[in-house]
């Protein structure tokens, strides 16, 4: 069964004496019953929320219906898993101490077995994996370095290294880590140590004996394995004092107990312990980009750049994408590429800086156009780029900008982008952003406090209200109290008429308005409004816009935020990224590009994550006791929605490419004679600049 906030959960028991003609609320999923209505919808809103853990495979972030779904899926995966190696596993399994991570990760490298001479496989060479061939063993078996020959594509040997054991890769075992963490969980009824189920251990012939080493740390109660955590304080023990660390000292074996820990900490300080087992395998990025790695950060920051600041370019936007294509393109340069270089090249030239004063002295005329942008690109190399760029000067004066190397394309975009970014007109712009961001971030706080303001006095007037309702029928209970008490008649009869005079009194407030109605008041309040309408002024006029304004705003609180939210999101200043990780990763999510950019400490390494699985293990796999990962996971469960939006958009949009692509190469092999539809691979070749100033 699914975990609730990773602890054990039990559904509602079946109502006792039930009839068959009763009307119940049947939970379709846990075919659990309910007689009220409300208990049920209680139950079904706590479904569905995304606090469940899958008890198979530790992901969380997830529904109730969705963790069901995720533990049959591991039910069915672990049914397959190969008879022959069940009982070399369970063996490795049985009263284990190491994290479920190290475990599989041990459990398979046995597996896959001993590396021997002349075996081929795959080794780590500068980050990526390539051939090689094992060419000696290493003889002391304390030695894991191996001696390998790195094959070409031609299988011919390219060179020799050393490579450690743990770098190499052997034959691919049958189940992958995933299924194989499963299998070990469904096969335990604890962890630290692992412990067997008792049937499962008795099959295979399993001792269920623990080892000698594991005798003080663990004991057996009512046959099942308990953990020795607490110890035993003898009589000789006494506490003598605690500081305020909290040291204990103790005397006798004068042990000190430092206090636990008080996360979250530094990341790389952070121990893995038994309360980290629900903690998920951190997917690996995808890295299949077109460019050289060396040159995803400087395509990142052109791209979002151009598709940022758009409209004071008078540049469309265009995905990242179709910008990588026509960066690789070599048979000629795309529109999108020229589109783009004339835009930053027009706003450079209105900005009185160097390369507006060589244009001057060289009289190019102020308009660039698709024949005319080379003069322009190779004026701006010439004067503004370093002198390694301008040797590619001749290059692109002759009309062969495409077969520039890519790094020396994004080397002249970035060098562009970075005097565009000092102009006047963008420092304006950006500090103009700035202001109207602190303006709509002003009016965000101002109405949360207006909200609080509002509810703190609806919440004051309602208990005045109940005060005085208190107070009057007191009053009531006493003047009748004292009628029925009366010593005569007199006193009686005078008690009654203070009472009926009192009840004729509080009647006559409430008709004076003393305890006014609300219907009364309306009332009024209409009477006003009417009698102000038919004598229209200016004043009266603003009066009605403002009460309609506050009218319309108090039915939109919702719409007011999301449209504050929104324009604030317009305004861009610049683009931060996520967070950072244990090893100070940084994650970037931009708004136009459904994926989550993953870049290392030192800008060498680029991958991303494109699917909500991969998201969804990305947050199960941060420990909050670290710093960094703390703050990493909150940023991404605060714009969880937005960011799985961008990815469900992304994936639909590229099966559908992926659709039209077969469909493309389905009528070339058929040989029909109806066109083909436009493959969408090259649809950066159709690129229009609908902003283009005319």
């Amino acid at each position: 069964m699914p975990l609730y906030k990773r602890k054990p959960f039990s559904p509602v028991e079946k109502p006792e004496d039930l009839k068959p003609q009763e009307v119940v609320f049947q939970v379709r999923f846990t075919k659990e019953i309910f007689r009220d209505y409300s208990e049920y919808l209680k139950r079904i809103n706590l479904y569905r929320k995304r606090v469940w853990t899958c008890k198979a495979t530790g992901k969380t972030n997830l529904t109730y219906e969705e963790a069901l779904v995720s533990e049959k899926e591991a039910a069915e995966k672990i049914q397959n898993f190969p008879e022959e190696l069940v009982p070399p596993v369970l063996h490795e399994v049985q009263f284990s101490m190491l994290t479920l991570k190290d475990l599989a990760n041990s459990i398979a490298a046995k597996l896959q077995g001993p590396f021997s001479e002349g075996a081929v496989l795959y080794g780590k060479k500068d980050g990526r994996l390539h051939r090689c061939k094992i060419v000696k063993v290493p003889e002391e078996a304390d030695k894991t370095e191996y001696e390998v020959a790195w094959l070409g594509s031609d299988n011919k040997v390219t060179g020799k290294a050393l490579v450690k054991g743990e770098e190499l890769t052997g034959k691919k075992l049958p189940f992958t880590r995933a299924v194989l963490k499963s299998f070990i969980k469904d096969s335990t009824y604890r962890s630290f140590p692992w412990v067997l189920h008792d049937s499962l251990a008795k099959k295979h012939g399993i001792s269920t004996a623990p080892p000698r080493e594991l005798k003080n740390k663990i004991s057996i109660q009512d046959g099942l394995i308990v953990s020795n955590r607490k110890r035993k304080r003898s009589d000789d023990e006494k506490i003598t004092g605690a500081n305020e660390n909290g040291l204990v000292h103790r005397k006798g074996n004068e042990i000190s107990e430092a206090q636990a820990v008080k996360y979250p900490i530094d990341d790389l300080l952070v121990q893995q312990s038994e309360e980290d087992h629900y903690l998920t395998e951190r997917p690996s990025p995808c890295r299949d980009f077109y460019v050289p790695m060396e040159c995803v950060g400087n395509l990142l920051m052109v791209w979002d750049f151009c598709t940022s600041f758009g409209r004071l370019l008078s540049l469309s936007p265009f995905s990242l994408r179709d910008f990588e294509n026509a960066i690789c393109h070599k048979d000629s340069t795309p529109s999108l590429i020229v589109e783009s270089y004339s835009a930053l090249l027009r706003l450079l030239m209105k900005d009185n800086g160097d390369f507006s004063m060589a244009i001057e002295n060289k009289k190019r005329k102020p308009k660039i156009t698709a024949v005319t942008w080379t003069e322009y690109l190779c004026d701006f190399v010439e004067t503004s780029c370093a002198l390694k760029l301008s040797t590619h000067v001749s290059t692109i004066r002759r009309g062969h900008y495409g077969l520039l190397d890519i790094s020396v394309k994004l080397e002249i975009f970035r060098e562009l982008v970075a005097q565009v970014l000092e102009t006047d007109i963008v420092r304006e712009k950006l500090d103009e952003h700035i202001e109207e961001r602190h303006a709509l971030a002003s009016t965000r706080r101002d109405e949360a406090l207006e909200e609080g303001k509002k509810r703190r006095d609806e919440k004051g007037s309602r208990k005045a209200e109940t005060d005085v309702k208190e107070v009057v029928v007191e009053h009531r209970l006493k003047t009748a109290a004292s009628n029925y008490n009366g010593l005569n008649g007199v006193v009686s009869e005078k008690s009654n008429g203070i009472s009926q005079q009192n009840h004729s009194s509080g009647e006559s407030e409430t008709e004076r308005g003393i305890f006014p109605d609300k219907n009364a008041k309306k009332q009024k309040d209409a009477n006003t409004l009417i009698v102000d309408s038919s004598n229209p002024s200016r004043k009266a006029l603003k009066l009605m816009k403002v009460n309609i304004k506050e009218a319309i705003e108090m039915k939109n609180i919702a719409q007011r935020k999301e449209y504050l939210e929104r324009e604030m999101e317009k305004r861009i200043v610049r683009t931060s990224p996520l967070g950072k990780d244990r090893n100070r990763n940084r994650y970037w999510f931009f708004r136009r590009e459904g994926k989550i950019f993953v870049e290392s400490t030192n800008s060498t390494q680029w991958g991303y994550h494109e699917t909500k699985d991969e998201l969804d293990a990305l947050i199960g796999s941060l420990n909050p006791k670290g710093e960094r990962e703390r703050a990493l996971k909150k940023q991404l469960e605060k714009n969880y929605n937005k960011i799985n939006l961008e990815l469900q958009k992304r994936s639909k949009e590229a099966a559908h490419r992926i659709a039209m692509e077969e469909e493309a190469v389905l009528r070339r092999s058929t040989r029909v004679r109806a066109p083909p539809r436009e493959n969408p691979a090259f649809a950066f070749l159709k690129y229009v600049n609908k902003w283009k100033e005319l």
